[in-house]
């Protein structure tokens, strides 16, 4: 099964997010209405261990796995991932609300082969009942299928690193169940606020999902992200990756370093941003949204936020799940606020644990 969507699980999963640089883990637990942060760790991964979010070597990723699944010292063994939204596709398909479990699944994936251009023996398939449809008598049922080989390395760099998948999700749903962590940080001005682009600013992808009323309706993936101002200072300075990587975080770059390459990178973002969301206005029925949350890693950077705000005259804010959670003693407070940001879909996987 793919996303293995709704099923209860006893034990606390361990929300592990695979993107194309580093691997984060990170643990929840529930009680009286409040989450606390159990456990986490974020580890580099070696260069072309992921490409472009399909994992080249399962062996290098699952070694990283292992030192961070040591590092954050969580006592769980069972892991939720994701797939990236791209590698999946999704439909919605009315079926008959009479039908059995098993007859709905043979039904549905007779109904599969129309939609997916893959042997369907290739893929891992799962589906949802959303709800009763227009039509009298039937329902509304979410499609999703995935290539089987995207989910087996996945799958087989966890079981390397000394984890067992308990559920495969996709992005887009990570990052919808998160944002209801942060929907109440948005400062409404008196508004209602219904519509929010979500942009994910990797190292090497950018992710917009636009919710409306909190439900995922665009994603959208282009090749865009920090490792850009990472080469532009390996380039500028004669830094090799590490290093530049180093400086981008800890300082100690030379004074021109803010004037002459992340102005202007801080300057590209925002395009991309304004450039994502043209995208969604051209191809949907909205002509704005009222709130942009910045996410990933490069949202990161020092007034990224207010720069997106003042371009656009959109509210701006940038992600973090974890305001209104209180930590375990083993987790750092500090690296966990730096981080907060690209642990969106970490968050939404390991929140899989509580449905």
């Amino acid at each position: 099964m793919l996303a293995s969507l709704l099923k209860k699980k006893n034990k606390t999963l361990l929300g592990v997010d695979i993107s194309s640089t580093s691997v984060k883990l990170l643990e929840l637990s529930h009680s009286n209405g409040r989450y606390q942060v159990e456990s986490y760790a974020s580890e580099q991964l070696p260069a072309n261990a992921v490409v472009e979010q399909s994992i080249g070597d399962e062996e290098a990723v699952g070694m990283v796995i292992k030192k961070a699944l040591g590092k954050a010292r969580s006592g769980s063994k069972k892991a939720a991932i994701a797939v990236a939204g791209s590698a999946v596709i999704t439909k919605n398909i009315e079926m008959n609300d009479g039908l059995s479990d098993d007859e709905m699944d043979y039904q549905i994936r007779i109904e599969a082969d129309q939609y997916i251009p893959y042997p369907l023996e290739e893929v891992a398939l799962d589906w949802e009942i959303q709800g009763p449809s227009e039509l009298a008598g039937n329902v509304d049922v979410l499609l999703a299928a995935c290539r089987l080989e995207n989910v087996e390395l996945r799958k087989d760099a966890l079981e390397i690193g000394g984890l067992e998948t308990g559920i495969v999700d996709i992005e887009a749903f990570c990052t919808e169940r998160a944002y209801d962590l942060i929907l109440p940080q948005l400062d409404a001005d008196g508004d209602d606020i219904d519509t929010v682009a979500v942009l994910d600013i990797g190292a090497t992808m950018t992710t917009l999902s636009v919710l409306h009323q909190g439900k995922t309706i665009y994603t959208r993936e282009q090749l865009f992200g920090g490792k850009q101002l990472t080469e532009e200072i390996m380039r500028r300075y004669g830094l090799s990756e590490e290093e530049a990587l180093r400086a981008k975080l800890d300082g100690g770059l030379p004074d021109d370093y803010e004037s002459e390459v992340l102005d202007p990178f801080r300057d590209s973002v925002v395009q991309q941003v304004s450039r994502s969301l043209q995208f969604f206005y051209s191809s949907s029925q909205y002509n704005d949204v009222d709130y942009i949350v910045l996410a990933g890693g490069t949202s990161s950077i020092i007034g990224l936020d207010q720069l997106t705000q003042e371009k656009l005259g959109i509210s701006a804010i940038v992600a973090n799940p974890f305001v209104n959670m209180t930590l375990s003693q083993k987790v750092n407070a500090s690296m966990l606020n730096n981080d907060a940001p690209s642990l969106m879909i970490a968050c939404g996987l390991a929140m899989r644990s509580f449905d």
